[in-house]
This record gives C-alpha cells, sequence and structure tokens, in this order.
C-alpha cells in the first residue's frame, strides 16, 4: 500500500514543474498556481478526511480516491492550456492529498504504532522506484524526453489505477468515528489545539516552522524547473536521490533525537537546509552538476531531522487528548497555509529574476541561503525546550 501510493504521488509531481515551464511555456505565475495545487489539497484534505471516516471503511475510501485521482490525471495529461489543466490538477490533489492520512490509518490499525515508521519506509522505496518509468521509457521505448513531457501523468494515472485494485485487498478498516458524532470546525483543523501556544517554545517552534517551509519549498516545488534549466539528464531520478537518503536517514531520527534532544535534531535539519541552497548557489555559479547533488542528497536529512522531528516534538508536548489535533493543526499551517505561500512566493521571486526564459537561480538561492540562515538562528537562541528525555 505504502509502496504503491507514494510512487503514485513521485511519479508525475516530480517533474510536473519542468513539464509546465518548458513544454507548455506557460507563465511563471501560471506554473505557481498549478503547483499549488498540493497545498490547496492539503488543507482540504482533514476536512474530506473527517467526513469520510464517519461514513466508510478505510480501504474503500482509500480505493476510491486512486480512482478519482487516476480520472483527473488522465483528463489533465491531455490538457495544454492553463484554466482547464488547473482545475484537473487541483482536482487530482483534492483527492491525492487525503490518502496520506488513509494510508497511516490503516496502517496503524492493523499493526504496532511501533512498527509505522518502517511500514512508512515503503514509501519512500515506492517514491525512489518512480524513478524506473523514466528510465524505462528513454531507454526501452527509445523516446528523446519522458520528465518534460505530459507522460508522467498518464504513468501516474496507470499506478493510480493498479493501486486501488490492491487497495481492496487490504484488511478491513471500518470507520474510526461514529457518523453520529458531530464534525467540529475545530477539531478538523486542529485549531483546538491553538492552546498549545500558551507554550512559548513551542509557539517558537510553529511561528519558524511555518517560516522554514518557504525556502524549503523552491526545491520541494520547483525542482524540476531548476534542474531542467541546468542542464541535468535524467530528472526524476536525480531528484529522487533525496528520497532514497531519506530512507536512511527516517531509520535514524530516532536514535539522533534521543542522543541529541530535540533542539539539536531542528538545528541538524535546519543547517541541512542552509546547506542545499548554499551547494545549489555553488553548482549555479561554478556550473559545476556535483554541487546539485549535494543538496539534493541532503533532502533526507532536512525531512527527516527537521520536519519529522517536529512532529514528535509535536507529539511529545501535547496532550494524550490533543495529540490528533496538535498534528492537524501542524500539517494545516506548515503543510497547508505555509506550503501555498511558499509556492506562490518562490513563484513570483522566478517570474521576477527570469529574463530570456532561464532565471537566475543564484540570486534566488542566496535569498533561500539568507532566510535559512537567520532562521538557524533564531531557533539557536529562541527556542529553548524541554528535553525529551524529561518528558
Amino acid at each position: 500500500m505504502m509502496f504503491m501510493q507514494y510512487m503514485l504521488s513521485a511519479v508525475w509531481w516530480v517533474p510536473l514543474a519542468a513539464y509546465l515551464s518548458h513544454t507548455l511555456k506557460l507563465e511563471v505565475y501560471q506554473v505557481s498556481l498549478v503547483l499549488s495545487a498540493m497545498a490547496i489539497g492539503a488543507m482540504a484534505s482533514s476536512f474530506i478526511g473527517a467526513i469520510a471516516d464517519r461514513y466508510f471503511a478505510a480501504e474503500k475510501i482509500l480505493a476510491v480516491l486512486n480512482v478519482l485521482t487516476g480520472v483527473f490525471l488522465l483528463l489533465a495529461a491531455q490538457q495544454t492550456a492553463f484554466p482547464p489543466l488547473m482545475f484537473f490538477v487541483v482536482m487530482a490533489m483534492l483527492c491525492h492529498m487525503p490518502t496520506q492520512s488513509l494510508t497511516s490509518t490503516i496502517a496503524m490499525s492493523h499493526a504496532p504504532s511501533e512498527e509505522f515508521p518502517r511500514i512508512r519506509m515503503f514509501g519512500s522505496v515506492g517514491w525512489v522506484a518512480s524513478g524506473i518509468f523514466s528510465i524505462v521509457a528513454l531507454h526501452v521505448l527509445k523516446l528523446q524526453a519522458f520528465d518534460t513531457t505530459n507522460l508522467p501523468m498518464y504513468c501516474g494515472a496507470c499506478v493510480c489505477l493498479v493501486a486501488a485494485l490492491l487497495n481492496l485487498r487490504l484488511p478491513h478498516t471500518p470507520p474510526a468515528v461514529d457518523k453520529s458524532a458531530k464534525i467540529s470546525f475545530m477539531d478538523i483543523t486542529g485549531f483546538s489545539a491553538f492552546s498549545l501556544m500558551k507554550d512559548k517554545n513551542y509557539r517558537v517552534f510553529m511561528i519558524l516552522t511555518f517560516l522554514s517551509i518557504i525556502p524549503f519549498n523552491l526545491y520541494h516545488v520547483y525542482g524540476s524547473m531548476i534542474l531542467a534549466d541546468e542542464h541535468v539528464q535524467n530528472i526524476t531520478v536525480t531528484l529522487n536521490l533525496g528520497q532514497l537518503a531519506e530512507m536512511f536517514f527516517l531509520v535514524i531520527t530516532t536514535s539522533i533525537l534521543v542522543k541529541s534532544g530535540i533542539k539539536k535534531t531542528l538545528i541538524f535539519g535546519m543547517i541541512a537546509l542552509l546547506v542545499r541552497y548554499v551547494a545549489f548557489y555553488f553548482g549555479a555559479e561554478t556550473g559545476q552538476q556535483w554541487f546539485y547533488y549535494i543538496g539534493i542528497i541532503v533532502h533526507g536529512l532536512i525531512f527527516g531531522l527537521f520536519y519529522v522531528g517536529g512532529q514528535v516534538y509535536t507529539d511529545n508536548v501535547a496532550p494524550k487528548e490533543m495529540k490528533a489535533q496538535a498534528q492537524g493543526l501542524l500539517f494545516f499551517l506548515v503543510w497547508g497555509i505555509g506550503f501555498l505561500i511558499g509556492t506562490l512566493w518562490n513563484g513570483w521571486l522566478i517570474g521576477l529574476f527570469r529574463d530570456g526564459g532561464k532565471c537566475d537561480w543564484p540570486v534566488l538561492f542566496v535569498i533561500s541561503s539568507i532566510f535559512s540562515f537567520v532562521l538557524l538562528i533564531l531557533f539557536i537562541f529562541m527556542f529553548k525546550p524541554v528535553s525529551l528525555n524529561k518528558k
């Protein structure tokens, strides 16, 4: 389940920016709006999940959402004009993003919670394996290009349909909530967890994490555009090196948390974010592509130590009855609103510094490096959490 779910996400989303900018020749602001679909889906997923959880079995919801995602991807692949393309990509993400929480629900309903990190790791394996589509297309089908075509969306649609069939073979996972229970807007969004903001350290953590997604977003959303402009070959495979490293760092994140504490763990992740854009800057300035590989490989450090570490910290500080809402608030603010702001902000910068069809990437990398450095300093001096071991 995890393998297929993250493969279907990666195979079309990773190269999308390159396809939109280099093949369809959309305006930069149009590219940004299409790529904001992930954030829109993230903000809506909690609403969709809360309603669905009261009436249907999780594995059936997952299957239906995957079928719908596949249908919308098929329709999106056939569009060349901005309005219909934007509509179908947003619809695909509205169906896809809720599946991330559904897969977690199914996994933890039928396996001990301590086994979940190992189960989730197969999602990273699936993300990395998505690169096989580009390799097959280029070498077996003798195609000149794959990443900058609409073929990834067709591949994603096919994986969606296969995943949906396999979803029906998953163990039965009945609704977790009584359908007669009232649906609270505050609970759905996690806003009821705002009471945690009374803790100064958690308030600092949330604000800085919200801001950190803005520089993080430049690579996560526009990575394929960056590599396409810099003439890097096999974009999907290259970007998947970050997920390959992520598998390793997810395994050791727990050990680092226990040995180093939450503050050092988050700082290590923020340092990795700074290293990424400094490496990208030198890659763009010198023309040496191996600098880009440094920035890509540290993705596992950034995601594993900073963002997964942040989830652990949130779970640690939230009272038992508020843990789910706290995670929902973190997801809604960071991966929803923050990710949307980051997508539009970075898209505006790309348009501002784009001349003659190519962006002045070194300027953007300097801006992201400075942004990351300031956040790192703020974390060092303002974030003073209680040790996880003491809790």
